[in-house]
């Protein structure tokens, strides 16, 4: 019995070693992603069951204009916290998918042209960016996800974020 429990132990710890080596060999370490990794998921072409949105269309704002501006907070090598600063408008994440509300919405965040995300809330976790620049831009939108939109022109904002 206690020599069973001497070999379990010894090849706990030589798998253990043994998978951190493979890990480290593809460049993973641990809290991070592959070093290699230079794309983003695209958010954007999937359906999530919600069916067809059409992201290209305009509302109008009526009321008083929102605004919005970005700040990046560092949260590791790779990843920041994106605050969202908004003026003039309710996130309304229960209202997501129905009708439009003046001054209630949710906003979409692109990365490097790409929708990464839906934020429902003015935080959003941006992770494990590859290293290199970084195109940041969020548009606020309605909950039929529409471009909320001033004289034509859609609210959003942009940020440059260089990860090294």
């Amino acid at each position: 019995m206690p020599k069973t429990l001497i070999f379990l132990v010894i090849g706990l710890i030589f798998g253990a070693g043994l998978g951190y080596l493979v890990a480290a060999t593809v460049g993973v370490g641990y809290g991070d992603v592959a070093q290699g990794a230079d794309t983003i998921h695209d958010h954007s072409a999937h359906d999530h069951g919600q069916g067809a949105h059409d992201h290209d269309k305009l509302t109008e704002v009526i009321g008083l204009a929102p605004t919005l501006s970005l700040v990046l907070h560092p949260d590791g090598r790779q990843s920041r916290n994106l605050e969202m600063v908004v003026e003039n408008f309710t996130f309304d994440p229960q209202a997501v998918n129905g009708a439009h509300v003046e001054g209630h919405g949710h906003a979409h965040v692109y990365v490097n042209g790409i929708k990464l995300a839906r934020a429902y809330g003015p935080w959003l976790h941006l992770q494990a960016l590859p290293i290199g620049t970084h195109d940041i831009r969020v548009t606020l939108n309605a909950n039929d996800h529409s471009a909320l939109a001033v004289n034509g022109t859609p609210v959003e904002a942009t940020a440059t974020l260089v990860i090294e």
